[in-house]
């Protein structure tokens, strides 16, 4: 229940922006990303202010060239995400936090069921040339991209890969159960919906590892029914939809799209941990 305690915990007043790290959050990430290398020009820029600026980007969905003068230029913002992209940084905070949450909550670290959905991102006008492919979703009428995730039954992000809206859902499956068994190995059971079934997925499934898969299917009476862990997932694609960059496609790569899919979750988790802290 959401308790007056709660909500003192989780404003954001007296922050520049909504967005902005307070110190207790910023405590928590700033052990995760790496020092500056050693040799060469000391590093300048104040990390804070770096992630600042990309989680102002995630939350308001602004262009590059529309941040705030008092935040850093958006050419090293850039850098900064493209540097944290590639070298892991992003996937390690995100992992160490979703460790930490788990056990906050008295729970293993790794999780034993998963639950895979897709959510199909209408792609909007980019700055320049697309450089990774899109597709139509004909079921859902969207041309865009598709975001594939995996979750905990918690409705943490396990592994998430975008891709173009019209791979289906058990041919984009593959990879994203192979990323999920490399940094969560002790997962036994799997569920999706009906997109999930067939021989394809199955041996997709048996591949990756001793799973086991579980349909569940949609009620055929014509009324709203809360479907056994499914709304689980869909409660995440909320989570994420309500970060303004990732209202729809706005990135030229699909990588980047799905680094701004962590970064919406670690927002997430970064505020759970600090208000269950300062409680």
């Amino acid at each position: 229940m959401w308790k007056p305690e709660h909500r003192r915990a989780a404003t954001r007043r007296g922050l520049r922006y909504e967005s902005d790290l307070t110190d207790a959050e910023w405590a928590l990430v700033a052990p995760l990303i790496r020092p500056a290398k050693r040799g060469g020009r000391p590093r300048r820029v104040d990390v804070r202010e770096v992630l600042n600026a990309i989680l102002y980007v995630l939350w308001t969905g602004c262009q590059w060239k529309a941040l705030p003068k008092d935040l850093p230029p958006r050419s090293t913002v850039w850098d900064y995400l493209d540097r944290w992209d590639w070298d892991g940084t992003l996937t390690r905070i995100h992992h160490a936090l979703y460790v930490e949450v788990r056990e906050a909550a008295g729970r293993e670290a790794s999780p034993t069921a998963a639950i895979i959905d897709s959510q199909s991102a209408k792609g909007a006008q980019k700055g320049g040339a697309t450089l990774d492919a899109s597709g139509y979703d004909a079921g859902k009428k969207v041309l865009g991209r598709k975001r594939h995730v995996l979750t905990d039954t918690f409705g943490l992000l396990l592994a998430v890969i975008v891709h173009p809206a019209s791979v289906q859902d058990r041919d984009g499956a593959e990879d994203l159960l192979r990323e999920a068994r490399r940094s969560f190995p002790f997962i036994e059971r799997l569920i999706g919906d009906a997109g999930y079934q067939g021989p394809k997925m199955v041996a997709a499934v048996a591949r990756t590892g001793a799973w086991t898969l579980e349909i569940v299917r949609r009620c055929d009476r014509h009324r709203f029914v809360v479907l056994p862990k499914r709304w689980i997932v869909e409660r995440t694609l909320a989570w994420i939809s309500r970060c303004r960059r990732l209202a729809r496609d706005y990135e030229r790569h699909a990588r980047k799209a799905a680094a701004f899919i962590r970064l919406a979750m670690i927002r997430l988790m970064l505020r759970r941990l600090a208000a269950s802290a300062s409680n």
